[in-house]
């Protein structure tokens, strides 16, 4: 199966758990120079931004650990850009990472926060 085909699927697997969780879906795919983020959702009064991994096997490690300083950094950056662009309301702000591994699902909050080096 297609790489783009296979990342839709898990994005649209974590879209459905996180709305079985009761986020609010804010947008997908938020792409700026510096980056992309998955998803970014609502948690009560927190803007959650996810970044969603997927593997089909764990030979070489857990999809999570794929997420590099350079990624962190990337989302961090692009989610600094939407918040001062969309200026959404809230008063927390988050980093998960949704990791898939054989469809099952894990979902790590505070996988990392702004003040990340």
């Amino acid at each position: 199966m297609d790489r783009k085909i296979k990342g839709k699927a898990a994005e649209d697997l974590a879209v459905s758990f996180l709305k079985s969780k009761k986020y609010e879906i804010l947008d997908r795919n938020f792409k700026t120079k510096f980056g992309e983020i998955d998803i970014i959702a609502r948690d009560g009064n927190c803007i959650v931004f996810i970044e969603v991994r997927s593997k089909s096997y764990s030979f070489f490690g857990r999809p999570e650990e794929t997420v590099n300083k350079e990624k962190i950094k990337k989302i961090i950056k692009t989610a600094q850009f939407y918040i001062q662009t969309k200026n959404p309301s809230f008063s927390e702000v988050r980093f998960d990472i949704i990791s898939i591994l054989h469809n099952n699902i894990s979902h790590i909050k505070n996988a990392f926060d702004m003040d990340f080096e």
